[in-house]
């Protein structure tokens, strides 16, 4: 059986990423295993995406609402984060990759921080790809800092329009989202991206992050691919 085409391909794939808990649980693990299970699954994703030619990937790591989550495993995720800074930073400078971080600073320790900033540093001039992390990131938080940073600036109302607030995010350097993929089965942005999601299309699928495959993006890229896009118009206008 011919396997449909995929005609065409979304310029920034962005990716809530669900059910680490839950595929932990299944298995016996604790939850800190599936966000480890998770973390490993980006590099594999974001190869993925880079052989179907999608430049922008942006993965939901950590929100704003995640610290009230017990400190235990939030201290872990913390953890992870540096392991997978330490781990994937030179692998992913050496595949061309730039990476970009989404969200606040604030919260992280400063040796945190610094691996943040060095990743980002180090790949500032990489074109084959770009990777953004939204950690510590929430999409009403993003529009309270514009809005803050509008005022501070002196922006008066008469000014403001939807293309300057959208220089005034922390997404100034990207295109906004094509497509958006919640793996896990929920049906919720949950506080992601909520302004530059406005026309983006939504793909959702049981499979857990963990397990979220090379078969599964495919799966979404033709999904994505075999829909019209209209922006609010009608079929066939021009």
């Amino acid at each position: 059986m011919t396997k449909p085409r995929i005609r065409h391909i979304p310029n920034h794939v962005a990716i809530i990423m669900d059910g680490n808990g839950r595929w932990a649980k299944r298995r016996g693990l604790p939850r800190l295993a599936g966000h480890r299970a998770g973390t490993e699954n980006v590099r594999r994703a974001i190869n993925c995406f880079a052989d179907h030619e999608v430049k922008y990937v942006t993965v939901f790591a950590f929100s704003t609402e995640n610290w009230s989550r017990p400190r235990r495993e939030v201290q872990g995720l913390m953890r992870i984060l540096e392991e997978v800074i330490d781990r994937e930073t030179i692998n992913l400078h050496e595949d061309g990759v730039k990476l970009l971080h989404l969200g606040h600073l604030d919260g992280l320790s400063e040796r945190l921080k610094q691996k943040v900033q060095y990743a980002v540093e180090l790949t500032k001039h990489n074109t084959r790809g770009t990777l953004c992390i939204a950690f510590n990131y929430g999409g009403r938080a993003e529009l309270v800092d514009a809005v803050k940073r509008l005022l501070g600036d002196g922006i008066t109302p008469d000014d403001i329009d939807e293309s300057l607030i959208s220089r005034y995010l922390y997404t100034i350097e990207l295109p906004d989202p094509d497509l958006i993929i919640r793996t896990g089965g929920e049906m919720r942005l949950s506080n992601f991206l909520i302004w530059q999601s406005a026309y983006s299309e939504y793909y959702a699928t049981p499979t857990l992050w963990p397990d979220f495959g090379p078969e599964e993006i495919e799966r979404a890229l033709i999904a994505y691919s075999e829909r019209e896009r209209r922006f609010g118009g009608l079929k066939g206008e021009g």
